[in-house]
């Protein structure tokens, strides 16, 4: 099942370059489409560079959970080069009319 979530990951400083090339490569794109859409996900940066807010449409709820927690076998290392703390949030829709 297809769930919206948030996640707003706070990069060590000057690592954006570094974990952005990490995530469009092969094996971020791999790791990535393990968990979720790549091709729906809307992502926004910090205006001073230090994070980066995604939304994601996930298909796979533990591993999304695990991802971003930095215990992804294949994310690990990045992670622990770049990621300061990631939050993650479920998202639902609101009516407006």
């Amino acid at each position: 099942m297809e769930k919206e979530m948030l996640a707003l990951v706070n990069l060590k400083e000057g690592k954006l370059e570094t974990f952005m090339g990490w995530m469009q490569s092969d094996e971020g794109m791999e790791v990535r489409k393990s968990v979720a859409y790549p091709e729906k996900t809307i992502g926004a940066m910090k205006p001073d560079k230090s994070g980066i807010m995604f939304k994601v449409s996930v298909h796979n709820e533990a591993g999304m959970k695990e991802f971003v927690a930095g215990n992804n076998p294949k994310a690990k290392a990045i992670y622990a080069e770049c990621v300061d703390n990631v939050q993650l949030w479920e998202l639902s829709k609101v009516e407006v009319k």
